[in-house]
């Protein structure tokens, strides 16, 4: 199982294009089924959220190996993608997700520069 995705977080809407948001929202997990049937992902997930003052309306936890993800963020259809959604949603991101083996990893990692760099 991957030990690394990309969280891909959206805001809601810019007002005046809610269809069009469902159309690119629609047309994403497309693309993301693809990218699985391919192989360049493991699996994906998208989540809506329930309406609330914050800033993240929903996202997409798309995961793969380290190597593939990043080959995946540099690819032109990747970034259209993005460009697209962007054009209907505020707040898009993209950010590199620790998962598994890798979040004890790195918890480890934390907590000894936190010895070593907080409590010394």
């Amino acid at each position: 199982m991957a030990d690394t995705a990309l969280f891909i977080g959206w805001g809601y809407p810019h007002p005046g294009r809610e269809e069009k948001a469902i159309l690119v929202l629609n047309e994403s997990i497309q693309y993301w089924k693809q990218l699985q049937q391919r192989g360049d992902i493991e699996s994906f997930e998208v989540a809506m959220l329930e309406l609330r003052a914050g800033d993240l309306g929903g996202f997409a936890l798309l995961r793969g190996s380290r190597e593939k993800l990043a080959a995946l963020r540099a690819a032109p259809e990747f970034q259209r993608e993005l460009m697209r959604a962007s054009l209907v949603t505020q707040h898009m991101d993209v950010v590199e997700a620790s998962l598994g083996e890798q979040v004890l990893q790195m918890a480890t990692m934390y907590q000894a520069d936190m010895a070593e760099l907080i409590t010394s």
